[in-house]
């Protein structure tokens, strides 16, 4: 820019991340024009063209010279300023995803001259300081997901770069590879998606649904707290996402990403030396087109990603010898119906992934501007869950198909009225076929120990009845969406409103309904070789039968939310955003059209005169946001912000899952069990505990969870490469889920009985009753400092913060995981402690060094404390140690420290760059078991004396004929499995050193 030209335009770029809204993935512009001495220009007339597009965008100054433009595609724009008596000013500005940018115009009265300044490439490490906003955010580009190294190349990965995010397990083995992002100390599950402005998010467990190629992608917005009242269904944060479009420039990419077992090392805990190492292969195939159907007019971007990946699991020689025991057992006649089993020396699990997006946009005039998207997700996954120390019959073949389409239009109704429209229409269809239907399995000890995190069976039909395979074998999901929002700009007040309807006539699936027997052994067969008896014996006594049912669960849900905003500027260095958002949700409660009325548990209960109520759906969602951005002096290189806001969400509902297939049948009649159970009027009723009576019922004091968000905080701009922000959040969270496990005629009685009559168990069943009363709190401290030189772009933040809740076994805010020990008293001492995801320190650093030689090299590193964990006993729920009973989550893992690394050199020519690079993760090779450790000390590798009260533990085992005195709990910690491995690829687990090779062509 030539500063001292007569003719210049002062163009003071102030890029923000100042987010307009969540869940529609647009952009803002905000300025002022003014002459030289400073005073406003008004009337001046205002022009934002996107680069390589004839879509614009007009605006005329107002009385005080300021201008707003909303709902803007995020882009380049060349902005035209022209104002009588003044040089036409022109420059080229950088709009992103959900945040606003500010500018001020400085003309000059002179003769006509055009001064261009070229807008930065867009990336997370360029954001500036935000004027104008409480919200807190991140934007990573499509530069950042093109640039750093992906272990995964999911674009949650790189979600870590934003403050405030912690990176999570993939939380759910029906949606493979989509990863979750961790905000406010909670498990990813009560996060927001929306891509394109359309809602992506999973309604019946939590997170996100579909999984996005990175290539597909233009940029997202990661908003850990604060959103404005335009964002709901979360109580933590949001993603916006925005899809890659064309140009009047005909553009795309090409990219090939090569893995194999001879890049990568060993993970010792469950392929240790002198095994043969694992195969392993993988090769990502990207390809992207784009350009002109019709120049000015009609535009389509396209992506297309495929996956071939042959993955597989190596046993152990342990695991081998007792596999090969389990097949001379069958081989000897003692396992009924089996006569041989094979025993492989290691089982292959081939994915392949197809990721498509086809995006189409028109502009039918200056005024009215359409895009359409369809984008599809569908891959297949064989021998899924099969595990270090479980046979390939336990596994299964999982198939999934989503699939997605949104249609849009922003319409121009005048330079002070717009209006923009999402419709979506979605469909998740997803199904998992197991390898074995023998109908029984077999349950060794050694398959539950340290090498696996599967459950119990080692051979036999994969049962889905363990807590960590509690899964559906069938998924549907279908939903419509439809969205409205009106901006309106009226002197200093940028208003918006806005309706959302979503529509799910189908939200169900299925879990396993056919007869299942689990024998389980106290035994490994290296013992039953010796003692074939015993294992008769044991073979008849350790058999439970899981009857028939019907397995199904079905709802039919709709959610209608109403907003309104303002984004007040007070003063130039005030700004004041407030608004409310009122959401309600109904038929959550409904299931295969019928309420909990219609549930034995409860039509029992009532018989039997136990108190009880039905629940109904909660419409008394009201959420006020305020945020306040003030900063002082006229440099504009400081902020001070805070803001608060109540956030609700119905969270996912695969919790009370059993409560809707409680209803699949029709209500039988339940009067007086006590007085005539045989009798005709009680066919309807549960039986007592002693028959194996249960009931699953959701609570009729039910509430909408939501949150709380207090949030403050400083940013400076110590010039115009380099910004350094502190930031205070915190978040009260309150009517989470969980669950109350009862026992009949033990702590569940019935009033038509003494409390010590032996009868109770027998007329009162056992009851998991389904509450929303559980409270949290996440508070956290976050540094962040980025910039860029022309040697190097980094952005470092470290995060002080502490997540606590109440819980049993297993604190999650806002999960159904956390349950309670004792019903009767569910908040009692030693059942509040820190979250799953409590992590007291983390530092991420990413960023880019560039070479002499071009050479470019990139990583993306973090380091974490310790994640907490329970020990937990089959004798009763925490482990006693000591004498001294453990309090939940007590227990910390290793701190988790991955570096991953990117070299690159770029060739580049005028129409097309050719790049080839290396990637390298967890380029020190440290062992990351994170807080994967085994938490039921029965199956520790090297037993306690007394699973009542540990107080020493084996040295020599199997033998066990020496004990050591424990004098500190950690000697009951023992590293587990890969849990990524049985998900999909980890993420706090971590996963060896491993290499990847690979080109990219962009055009």
């Amino acid at each position: 820019m030539k500063d001292n030209s007569p003719f210049a335009l002062t163009l003071i770029a102030l890029l923000l991340a100042a987010p307009l809204q969540a869940q529609n993935p647009r952009g803002s512009l905000r300025g002022t024009v003014q002459d030289a001495t400073g005073a406003r220009i008004p009337s001046a007339r205002i022009v934002a063209q996107l680069t390589g597009s004839s879509v614009r965008r007009e605006a005329v100054s107002e009385d005080r010279g300021e201008f707003r433009f909303d709902d803007l595609s995020p882009g380049n724009y060349r902005i035209t300023v022209n104002a009588p008596g003044f040089a036409i000013a022109q420059a080229e500005v950088s709009v992103a995803v959900a945040t606003v940018r500010d500018v001020t115009v400085t003309m000059t009265a002179s003769l006509q001259e055009t001064v261009n300044v070229q807008a930065e490439t867009s990336s997370i490490t360029t954001q500036s300081i935000d004027l104008a906003s409480a919200v807190h955010q991140g934007v990573v580009a499509s530069h950042d997901l093109q640039t750093l190294p992906l272990a995964a190349r999911s674009f949650a990965n790189i979600a870590y770069l934003v403050p405030g995010t912690e990176p999570v397990e993939p939380s759910d083995p029906t949606k493979a590879r989509i990863t979750s992002v961790s905000t406010g100390g909670s498990s990813g599950l009560n996060n927001e998606l929306s891509v394109d402005g359309a809602d992506n998010s999973d309604d019946w467990i939590g997170g996100f649904l579909q999984n996005l190629s990175p290539d597909a992608i233009q940029e997202f917005a990661v908003r850990t707290a604060n959103e404005d009242a335009d964002t709901g269904g979360t109580t933590a944060g949001s993603v916006v996402i925005t899809t890659r479009r064309g140009t009047n420039q005909w553009h795309g990419s090409g990219a090939f990403y090569e893995r194999a077992a001879s890049l990568n090392a060993r993970f010792p805990i469950e392929n240790p030396a002198p095994n043969p190492k694992q195969p392993f292969s993988r090769q990502n195939y990207v390809g992207t087109l784009g350009g002109p159907l019709k120049k000015d007019k009609l535009w389509f971007f396209s992506s297309i990603e495929y996956v071939h990946e042959n993955a597989s699991i190596a046993y152990s020689p342990a695991s081998t010898a007792q596999f090969d025991a389990l097949s001379r057992l069958a081989t000897d006649g003692l396992i009924p119906g089996v006569t041989s089993i094979a025993v492989p020396q290691n089982v292959p699990i081939p994915f392949r992934d197809y990721i498509g997006s086809l995006r189409l946009d028109w502009s039918q005039s200056s005024k009215s501007q359409w895009f359409l998207r369809t984008s599809e997700d569908n891959y297949v996954t064989h021998n899924a869950l099969v595990q270090q120390a479980t046979l390939p019959s336990t596994g299964l073949t999982t198939h999934n198909n989503y699939w997605n389409t949104a249609v849009s239009n922003t319409f121009t109704f005048s330079p002070q009225w717009l209006g923009s429209f999402v419709f979506d229409a979605s469909e998740l269809h997803l199904t998992q076929a197991r390898n074995s239907t023998l109908g029984f399995a077999l349950a060794f000890p050694f398959s539950a120990t340290s090498l696996t995190v599967s459950g119990f069976e080692t051979f036999g039909d994969n049962q889905f009845a363990t807590p960590i395979t509690l899964f559906p074998s069938l998924r549907n999901q279908e939903k419509y969406q439809l969205r409205y929002d009106v901006s309106h700009q009226h002197r200093d007040h940028a208003i918006k409103f806005g309706i959302n309807f979503i529509h799910e006539p189908v939200l169900g699936g299925a879990f396993p309904g056919n007869q299942e027997t689990l024998h389980l052994f106290p035994n490994d067969p290296t013992f039953y070789l010796t003692n074939p008896a015993q294992f008769a014996s044991d073979y008849a006594t350790g058999a439970s039968t899981t009857p028939a049912s019907n397995g199904s669960f079905s709802q039919n849900v709709q959610r209608l939310a109403l907003y309104a905003e303002d984004s007040w500027r007070v003063t130039r260095h005030l700004t004041l955003n407030y608004g409310v958002r009122y959401q309600a949700t109904f038929g959550l409660l409904t299931a295969s059209g019928r309420t909990q009325a219609a549930n034995p548990a409860y039509l029992t209960l009532k018989a039997l005169q136990i108190p009880v109520s039905l629940p109904h759906d909660d419409r008394k969602q009201f959420a006020p946001r305020i945020g306040i951005a003030y900063s002082p002096g006229d440099s504009g290189k400081t902020v001070i912000r805070t803001g608060y806001g109540m956030f609700y969400n119905d969270l996912a509902q695969n919790g009370w899952a059993t409560a809707f297939q409680a209803v699949n049948a029709a209500p039988g009649s339940c009067v007086d069990p006590v007085q005539n159970p045989a009798g005709p009027e009680n066919i309807g009723c549960l039986p007592g505990n002693a028959s194996g009576g249960a009931g699953n019922l959701i609570d009729g004091h039910y509430k909408t969870p939501y949150a709380l968000h207090i949030t403050g905080g400083i940013q400076h701009a110590l010039n115009q490469h380099w910004t350094l922000s502190a930031d205070y959040t915190h978040e009260e969270g309150n009517h989470a889920y969980r669950a109350y496990s009862f026992t009949g005629g033990t702590n569940l009685f019935t009033p038509l009985l003494a409390p010590t009559d032996p009868a109770q168990s027998t007329n009162v069943p056992d009851l998991n009753l389904f509450k929303s009363d559980n409270r949290s709190s996440y508070n956290a401290l976050m540094l962040v400092a980025q910039g860029n030189s022309r040697r190097f772009s980094l952005i470092a933040h470290y995060t002080l913060a502490h997540a606590q809740t109440w819980g049993c076994l297993l604190g999650e805010l806002f999960d159904y995981v956390n349950g309670v020990c004792d019903p009767l008293h569910p908040f009692a001492p030693g059942d509040y402690g820190p979250s799953g995801e409590d992590v007291t320190h983390r530092f991420v650093l990413a960023g880019t060094l560039y070479l002499p030689a071009g050479i470019e090299l990139t990583t993306l590193t973090q380091l974490e404390s310790a994640r907490p964990l329970t020990l937990t006993t089959p004798a009763g729920d925490r482990a006693v140690i000591n004498g001294v009973k453990s309090t939940l989550d007590q227990f910390r893992g290793t701190p988790y420290i991955q570096a991953d690394l990117r070299i690159s050199r770029p060739v580049n020519r005028d129409r097309f760059s050719i790049i080839p690079f290396a990637e390298f993760f967890n380029i020190f090779n440290r062992n990351n078991p994170g807080a994967n450790y085994v938490t039921d000390i029965a199956a520790l590798s090297h037993p306690v004396n007394n699973l009542a009260n540990a107080t020493s533990i084996c040295t020599n085992p199997p033998a066990c004929t020496n004990y050591a005195p424990i004098t500190n709990p950690r000697q009951l910690l023992v590293p587990a499995g890969a849990l990524g491995d049985f998900f999909g690829p980890g993420t706090t687990v971590g996963i060896p050193f491993a290499a990847q090779l690979g080109v990219r062509i962009n055009f």
